[in-house]
């Protein structure tokens, strides 16, 4: 079999298409405790026709079955009870300067669901994170995951456009093609169904298969999708410059937190009231409540902790024209967690600039023109993705500093307002805003139900998502059980049965990104 079309961007479309625990497991490298054992002859047929395979612009470097029940990760963490797999490894050159490493494991031929999964990368990639296709492996399906063409880390970008491209967008849709073609090889037959999950780097490339290669995937989860890209990371780089000028304790970002929840107390329903903000959308009366509330409950705050805060909860904006670039640190949120990933603007700037003189007017319209176009995954015409029969859920924490909430809300806005109608986007695409979820262990909402498998119900039986039963789990123990609706509606309380209950919420509350800031896409 040839793997075709590898070496060009615009290839012939091919009509073939998070349980969260499964995204954010990551390792770098791994180690298995295998024995050799004799394999079927009808395996080692496939296996011996998948070795034989060409690729254009590329090799295959790996094919090989393995028995091992189990898989060690490189940080110690291991795996058990997995089903006997083939492993195919690939290296993809669709460009010079261009180098995609793709994993592929295949469950034997009488365990697979007909199913493949493309599986999400998160941060700045760079690696193939073997653990990650344990799960999908183990549930039948054949599933594939890149290292995003960011290898061996994330400098590997500074200066190389082959490589934001690959990032962007190129090396999630060559996986897909290239594992499509290893599958139908392998079993005799193309996937029956094609899914994608992934979670912050992963749900970026779950926008970026919708937008750009609408006939990719039937079903994508993409949660707290870092998909309005480079201005989230000059987002990082705006927090980053004022937290250095003007540094915060561990006591303070706890009470600046603190604050917050208990200025949106009154908001909130009873069970999560003062706990945690489960709608941080706010305006500038709102901002200057909540520094003044820390610098009551902090006396240690000063005048320049307060000016600093103002512009944290701000957001950066343009410095010459003023124009959003990006929403503020949500209330309720870690301040500390929301600046670093500085990677994007090595890669524009090189490693000698110093980031703390990277300005917010010509450097930002710099970076936006060098990146943008390739990064961002903004394009509201989903109408490809819907006609072909395509269903999403998209997912954002309200306690989230990573990634915010604000663009993701605002996308699906956008979304509405190119169909013209609510009910026609909800008949494709659910979007969750859940309470109090942040990127990593957080103060609200930190297990929602398997939306792998509510997407595949959603496409194959038409079953909506509709309402979510969401927990949050410590120690093994439930502390709050909720029901999740889908944006704009909201989790509301009945007073007199004591119960949840759905109530209509407002859409839009966020100042939207500046169009320029979200140029149009190109390869």
């Amino acid at each position: 079999m040839s793997v075709t079309a590898l070496s060009s961007d615009k290839m012939k479309r091919k009509i073939i298409p998070l349980c969260l625990t499964w995204l954010f497991v990551c390792a770098a490298a791994y180690g298995q405790d295998s024995q050799v054992k004799t394999v079927s002859p009808a395996v080692e047929e496939r296996l011996a026709t998948l070795r034989a395979m060409k690729v254009e612009g590329g090799a295959v470097t790996l094919v090989k079955h393995d028995d091992s029940p189990t898989l060690t990760s490189a940080d110690g963490r291991v795996v058990k009870n997995l089903p006997p797999r083939t492993i195919v490894k690939l290296v993809l050159h669709p460009a010079q300067g261009s180098n995609i490493n793709v994993e592929i494991w295949l469950p034997d031929p009488e365990k697979w669901n007909s199913r493949f999964l493309g599986v999400g990368n998160g941060g700045a990639a760079g690696n193939i994170n073997p653990v990650n296709l344990a799960g999908p492996v183990a549930g039948g399906y054949a599933a594939a995951t890149t290292d995003m063409g960011t290898a061996p880390n994330s400098d590997s970008g500074v200066g190389n456009r082959e490589v934001w491209k690959d990032f962007g967008f190129r090396a999630t849709h060559l996986m897909t093609v290239a594992a499509k073609r290893v599958v139908a090889d392998f079993y005799g037959k193309g996937p029956e169904y094609s899914y994608f999950n992934g979670g912050s780097t992963g749900g970026q490339q779950g926008l970026q298969e919708a937008q750009r290669y609408p006939d990719d995937y039937d079903g994508i989860v993409a949660a707290v999708p870092a998909h309005c890209r480079t201005p989230l990371h000059a987002y990082f780089l705006w927090n980053d410059q004022i937290l250095r000028k003007c540094p915060f304790t561990k006591s303070q970002y706890s009470n600046v937190i603190a604050a917050g929840n208990e200025y949106m107390a009154a908001r909130e329903i009873p069970a999560v009231a003062g706990k945690f903000v489960s709608d941080p959308r706010c305006d500038a009366k709102d901002i200057e409540a909540v520094v003044a509330l820390a610098l009551q409950k902090d006396p240690t705050l000063t005048k320049e902790h307060a000016e600093a805060l103002r512009k944290l909860f701000d957001g950066p904006k343009h410095a010459v024209t003023g124009e959003r670039i990006f929403n503020g640190i949500p209330f309720g949120s870690s301040l500390d967690a929301a600046h670093g990933h500085l990677y994007l603007f090595r890669w524009v700037f090189g490693t000698d600039k110093k980031l703390d003189e990277i300005d917010f007017g010509a450097d930002i319209d710099t970076y936006t023109a060098a990146l943008a176009p390739y990064l961002n995954a903004e394009n509201a015409d989903l109408s490809a993705f819907e006609k072909r029969g395509g269903k999403l859920i998209m997912t954002l924490g309200t306690a989230d500093s990573v990634v915010p909430y604000h663009a993701s809300l605002d996308y699906y806005d956008r979304v509405v307002e190119h169909f013209g109608s609510q009910d026609k986007v909800e008949s494709f695409m659910s979007f969750y805003l859940v309470p109090g979820m942040s990127h990593g262990p957080g103060p609200g909402i930190n297990q929602l139900p398997n939306l792998l498998e509510a997407v595949r119900n959603w496409r194959e039986k038409g079953t909506v998502p509709g309402v979510l039963q969401a927990r949050r789990v410590v120690d093994g123990k439930t502390e709050l059980e909720m029901p999740l609706y889908p944006y704009p509606a909201k989790t509301g309380w009945d007073a007199a049965t004591s119960s949840f209950k759905q109530v209509k919420g407002p859409r839009g509350g966020v100042d939207r990104v500046a169009e320029r800031f979200r140029p149009p896409a190109k390869e």
